[in-house]
């Protein structure tokens, strides 16, 4: 099955075993440069939770293939990722990938100048076999090896498609397993203003959408139920945290739905499932959308970007892109596809990385809570800087 979106191609097919295959692909990559011997061609390899991915990227921002196998169909019979299942489906596809992504490409691997790989933070099984791959391409291909951080891809996935934009300006990152706030004063260089103090908001979303039926993925779902719901119809509350204006907090919230659901099925009441998933996106969306946006002006920055897996709610893109319009601050989203785990974000990054001069040796392990912001993580690494 093909899909055409947002200039974005996605070839989609689905093996026996219930993995969906992608092939995803940006129709307007063309690197107008034309001296060749100037590109810096990366390998990036992903695989951090529950896709295996796998992409070439050239010079940072032109993708020239991007391969993604996800494996939703296996763990949603589990409403969640199972770890153990989710490392030996890595096992099992990583060499496909790394063949598919060369192939569609059209370079082999005499062409690639580098080899990045996500080494956290994730599962530390499903890192390892990633890490592994690329420790194993690069001892038999002589190309350095680029070790790069998870989040730091999800930033760089926004000048995949928004070629102008350049560090500095505020980035709002939110996915299953982290909600930060960040201002990206440099390539690989952040600052870490806000982040959760509980549950992400990507987390909150799964576990209200299981408390309601809807099962997972529950971000995509709990999305869909809430275009047809009233978001005013229960006030749910929105944690503000004393002394830490730009921190989250979304297990309140998660409490206060399972409360109201617990509530009214106690008194015998019916309970709209779409007005409560529509509910529970705004406190969310209204949180997200008020931190960054005060971040911005009070930071002094014109430029907003958002990354990770819950910046491809439709809710939270349109809230952001007014209230950015509204106060003069230009705003960049990754194609909802690139949104997602993918490896064309961790080739992005690995180029900035290669450029800084930075080289992993063997040794790289993976770190599965590396942190984002912290220079001193690449004691892993060498550098020529």
């Amino acid at each position: 099955m093909q899909e055409v979106k947002d200039n974005i191609t996605i070839n989609k097919t689905t093996d026996n075993d219930g993995v969906i295959f992608m092939s995803v692909k940006n129709d307007n990559e063309n690197n107008n440069d034309n001296n060749s011997s100037e590109n810096i061609t990366i390998l990036a390899i992903e695989s951090s939770c529950d896709e295996t991915a796998v992409a070439v990227v050239q010079n940072g921002r032109y993708v020239l293939s991007n391969i993604i196998s996800s494996q939703i169909a296996l763990h949603t019979v589990y409403g969640g990722v199972v770890p153990e299942i989710a490392s030996r489906k890595h096992v099992e596809k990583i060499n496909y990938c790394v063949r598919a992504a060369l192939k569609e490409a059209g370079v082999t691997l005499k062409d690639i100048d580098a080899i990045a790989v996500t080494y956290g933070p994730g599962l530390v099984g499903a890192l390892l076999v990633g890490v592994s791959e690329a420790k194993a391409l690069s001892f038999a291909t002589g190309k350095p090896l680029v070790g790069v951080h998870h989040i730091e891809g999800h930033i760089c996935a926004n000048y995949i498609e928004n070629k102008e934009l350049e560090p500095p300006f505020v980035c709002l990152v939110a996915s299953g397993g982290h909600s930060h706030l960040c201002i990206v004063k440099d390539y690989g260089e952040y600052e870490i203003i806000g982040q959760t103090r509980d549950d992400a908001a990507g987390e909150a979303f799964d576990k209200v959408a299981r408390a309601i039926g809807l099962g997972y993925p529950g971000g995509p779902k709990i999305d869909k139920a809430a275009r047809e719901g009233n978001p005013d119809a229960i006030q749910f509350p929105q944690a503000k945290i004393a002394g830490a204006e730009y921190d989250f907090s979304f297990s309140g919230l998660k409490s206060a739905v399972l409360n109201y659901l617990n509530q009214a099925q106690m008194k015998g009441e019916e309970v709209n499932i779409s007005d409560v998933a529509a509910s529970f996106q705004k406190a969310v969306v209204d949180v997200l959308t008020e931190h960054a946006i005060k971040a911005a002006k009070e930071f002094g920055y014109n430029k907003l970007a958002i990354a990770g897996g819950v910046a491809s709610n439709s809710a939270l893109r349109e809230s952001l892109e007014k209230a950015c319009a509204d106060n003069g601050i230009s705003f960049f989203r990754p194609s909802p596809v690139l949104c997602t785990d993918n490896a064309a974000m961790i080739g992005a990054a690995g180029y900035y990385e290669f450029k800084k001069g930075v080289r992993h040796g063997m040794d790289l392990n993976a770190v599965p809570n590396l942190p984002l912001g912290d220079r001193e993580r690449r004691f892993h690494a060498n550098t020529n800087n």
